[in-house]
């Protein structure tokens, strides 16, 4: 029989949670009810507005998202070893054969490269493959009503009942991100209105279910950041030793003849693009890692979703679909990060050692991070729940229990 106290104590705890949840409900009720007339005043009308918000419940895990995107708080080599490996480069080349006739329209129509397009959509979806469970319109209305950047969100959840009103996705067909986006290509829903397309001919612009749309809509997107056919993305460069940095950053643009009067030069021996070509300097970890040039092609890709190591996983896939090479100069850590595949590896090597963590599927999650803190304290290693080369070189070497 439990302790009185602590019956008492339980009974609080799930009183409390109760309660919470009953007024998240109840202002989320009276949230949804005051922005009718603001989404009739942005176009949509109130008989979309009813019969798509009638049946929607808060979800407040979406609230936790905010400051939580993993190209801002990963370890870029964490962040590129899984988004670049050879998995998903050699994916991408099955992609460009499969669908060659249609990237060969896009980049006739919109001049972007038929290996860019694709690594976008790699690093977005990875083709197709992921994307995204949560319903928008629940994620959006609840961002729309609770936490930061409220007017933001409610912006992109008018502008979703929008998409749904017109005919070119069904609400059903609308899963994608945590903050509304979706598709092959993850537009956001004021991306989609602005620059999606219908490539396929068949009336809507659709990204979930069209691939000919999501490609063609990723290339006008790029063409309207200021992509240019005739140049690259950039590539990486060696610096002279002591060189001054202090100078380096994307927006920071010289003419790559002042970069070359530097002493910098292409890491891989090849020629430099045309000497007048603005380029900045991108140090992603520092001097001590690889440096890179960049052009406004680079600004373009950036531009999608405004983090630069988000940006050089796109250019760095797209290199690789061509047949580039890894980066020659290594990143400034002892411990590398892990392609997916070894990710697999490391989970299925904690299952075995016990740990319920689910299915070994390469994504790194709560309780994955939680059994690595354990088997990192009972190696001797920092027990901070990363996933990288040390511990799983130390678990591959260490006998199961």
């Amino acid at each position: 029989m439990q302790p009185r106290h602590l019956v008492l104590s339980t009974a609080l705890v799930v009183s409390s949670f109760l309660g919470s949840a009953h007024a998240d409900e109840a202002a989320f009720a009276s949230c949804l009810a005051s922005l009718r007339a603001d989404a009739q005043a942005k176009g949509v009308s109130g008989a979309t507005y009813d019969a798509n918000t009638a049946a929607l419940a808060p979800d407040m895990a979406v609230i936790g998202f905010l400051d939580a995107q993993p190209e801002f708080v990963t370890p870029i080599w964490d962040y590129l070893a899984a988004l670049v490996d050879d998995e998903r480069v050699a994916d991408g080349r099955a992609m460009l054969a499969e669908w060659a006739p249609v990237l060969a329209r896009v980049e006739a129509e919109y001049g972007v490269d038929a290996a860019t397009v694709v690594a976008v959509w790699g690093v977005e979806s990875n083709y197709g493959r992921n994307f995204g469970s949560r319903p928008l319109l629940t994620s959006l209305s609840t961002l729309s009503c609770f936490g930061r950047r409220q007017s933001f969100f409610r912006g992109e959840f008018f502008t979703t009942l929008r998409i749904i009103q017109e005919g070119h996705v069904a609400p059903d067909r609308l899963t994608g991100s945590w903050a509304g986006a979706f598709g092959h290509t993850q537009f956001m829903p004021s991306t989609f209105m602005r620059l999606a397309v219908d490539f396929d001919g068949d009336g809507r612009r659709d990204l979930v279910d069209s691939v000919p749309d999501a490609l063609a809509s990723t290339a006008n997107f790029l063409k309207r950041a200021g992509w240019r056919s005739d140049l690259p993305w950039g590539f990486e460069v060696s610096l002279p030793r002591g060189m001054d940095v202090s100078g380096a950053g994307r927006r920071n643009k010289q003419p790559i003849s002042a970069w070359a009067a530097r002493g910098v030069r292409r890491i891989d021996g090849a020629p430099m693009p045309a000497a007048a070509t603005p380029a900045g300097l991108l140090l992603p970890a520092g001097k001590d890692g690889p440096a890179f040039l960049v052009t406004r092609n680079f600004d373009a890709v950036y531009s999608y979703n405004a983090a630069e190591s988000y940006g050089l996983a796109i250019a760095h896939l797209s290199d690789r679909l061509r047949g580039g090479a890894p980066f020659a100069t290594p990143w400034p850590t002892d411990d590398p990060g892990l392609s997916r595949a070894e990710r697999r590896e490391l989970q299925q090597l904690l299952i075995a050692r016990g740990h319920d963590i689910g299915e070994a599927d390469g994504m790194i999650g709560a309780r994955t991070r939680e059994a690595l803190k354990l088997e990192q304290a009972a190696l001797g290693l920092a027990a901070d729940g990363r996933a990288g080369q040390r511990v799983l070189q130390a678990l591959r070497a260490s006998p199961r229990p």
